[in-house]
């Protein structure tokens, strides 16, 4: 399980740190008034920057447990956890709801 979580982490700062690149060669990869070759180079250097740097590679997991289904992704925490901690009265402003 740590290692599953270690791993996210890593995704998550591989991510942030390339964003920027990321978006900067698709957005001159897509525009029709730049030259073709430019274009290639961008294409080359957007095949250089790692995969596991992309939004997709990024798994919402609960920040308590590790678990990677049924995570609410506002506070990111599993239904489960999320549940008790309610149900102890430690989250505030969640209230049961009746009607």
């Amino acid at each position: 399980m740590k290692n599953i979580v270690k791993r996210d982490q890593k995704r998550r700062n591989l991510f942030f740190k390339n964003e920027l690149k990321r978006v900067q060669y698709k957005s001159v990869i897509k525009n029709y008034k730049i030259p073709g070759e430019t274009k290639e180079k961008c294409v080359f250097k957007l095949n250089k920057i790692p995969r596991n740097s992309s939004r997709v590679r990024v798994k919402n997991r609960c920040i308590l447990t590790g678990r990677g289904k049924a995570v609410y992704s506002f506070c990111r925490l599993s239904r489960i956890r999320f549940r008790e901690l309610c149900s102890q009265g430690l989250l505030l402003g969640v209230t049961k709801s009746s009607w």
